[in-house]
């Protein structure tokens, strides 16, 4: 191992931190899914630049004065398919930590390995929270069966994200390559997020077809957040907006799904909708500081080294 992943944002001088972006590739050239499923996502989504490297991300945002919260997806059992090296991730954020903030993943059918997993993760290599995306990974978020990765997560104090609402993932395919729909219904964290009260769970993507079921979530439980990636701003559900700029204002996080889509096209979409003034700061940035604990006085204190180390 390089070195364990610390905070090294100087927050004053990011524009905006993007809770959502994938890291798809490793240095080695192993891709984080099968090919069938790369393809038909880069299809449903357009994108140009499928995969760049970690480095390459980080320079990107260093040049869009954000920082960015990376991840893959660990579906091995479901996919029969290993994902890109986690641990990579970690250091190539660790390289880069004024800019990047690694998210882990664990493979949820892997049971008590899955735990110890997490708990590896975060200990050794300072991963600031897990990405799961319950259709691809093949498994029911609320299914009792999970619990015991919960419990760990939240033990550790770093949040969960979770995939839902409609798949890009196997979208176009016969059967949609096998991925259930189903498994990404926000309800099926409304338990997730009742019994494990301190676990921060964040809900990724307007839910469409469920928005109202996140939206209704999300108002209801205070450890509920919701990310808006992987839509353009243009399209999202008036209801979302309408959330947003109300009982949510302080609960809605920018995230882009890069390299699937850019900041750039976001951002540019956003500016075009009905978002009060006084709600975009919050949705850009504040809102994620205060989720990952950058607002605290060790979260400003590594950001401060790292402005000075540069000065």
């Amino acid at each position: 191992m390089e070195m364990r992943y610390e905070y090294g944002l100087d927050l004053a001088s990011l524009d905006a931190i993007d809770m959502h972006v994938h890291i798809e590739c490793s240095d080695h050239g192993h891709a984080s899914l099968p090919p069938a499923l790369t393809e038909a996502s880069a299809k449903y989504f357009k994108s140009e630049d499928r995969s760049p490297s970690l480095d390459t991300i980080a320079e990107r945002y260093r040049e869009w004065r954000m920082a960015a919260v990376v991840f893959t997806v660990d579906a091995t059992t479901a996919l029969g398919h290993e994902p890109n090296s986690i641990e990579e991730i970690a250091e190539g954020a660790a390289r880069n930590n004024d800019v990047l903030i690694p998210f882990g993943s664990v493979d949820p059918l892997q049971g008590s390995r899955a735990v110890d997993r997490a708990r590896m993760l975060v200990e050794d290599y300072g991963v600031k929270g897990f990405k799961f995306h319950p259709s691809l990974q093949g498994f029911d978020p609320s299914d009792q069966q999970f619990y015991p990765i919960y419990e760990a997560i939240s033990a550790l104090g770093v949040p969960a994200l979770f995939h839902t609402g409609q798949n890009g993932m196997g979208a176009g395919l016969p059967g949609g390559y096998g991925i259930k729909l189903a498994y990404s219904n926000p309800m099926l964290l409304d338990a997730v997020a009742a019994d494990f009260p301190e676990l921060q769970v964040i809900m990724a993507h307007p839910s469409v077809p469920w928005q109202d079921e996140a939206n209704s979530i999300a108002t209801h439980k205070s450890n509920v957040w919701i990310d808006l990636s992987g839509w353009s701003p243009k399209y999202f559900p008036e209801s979302l907006v309408r959330a947003s700029n109300t009982m949510l204002a302080d609960k809605v996080l920018f995230g882009t799904d890069y390299p699937l889509i850019s900041p750039r096209k976001w951002l540019g979409a956003f500016e075009q909708q009905s978002f009060k003034d006084e709600v975009r700061p919050k949705i850009l940035k504040d809102n994620a500081v205060r989720l990952l604990g950058l607002d605290t006085a060790a979260g400003a204190a590594a950001g401060a080294a790292r402005a000075g180390e540069s000065a």
